[in-house]
């Protein structure tokens, strides 16, 4: 079972094994959890939240400034 995940920065989508948690995605990737934002079907999501091969996964990179 595989996962499409929209990347941004550099803007890219690519394909990972579903069926686990966001956070474990992130793992994979070697991408640090409390530094991106996972949105699931348009919806920000925490990282134990479990994604299914049918949701529209996106990865942000968290930006903050003053």
């Amino acid at each position: 079972m595989t996962v499409f995940v929209r990347l941004r920065q550099p803007s890219r989508v690519i394909e990972v094994r579903g069926g686990r948690t966001a956070r474990a995605v992130l793992m994979d990737l070697e991408l640090v959890a409390e530094a991106h934002l996972v949105i699931c079907n348009g919806a920000l999501v925490p990282a134990d939240t479990y994604l299914a091969e049918t949701d529209e996964i996106e990865i942000r990179p968290v930006i903050s400034g003053g």
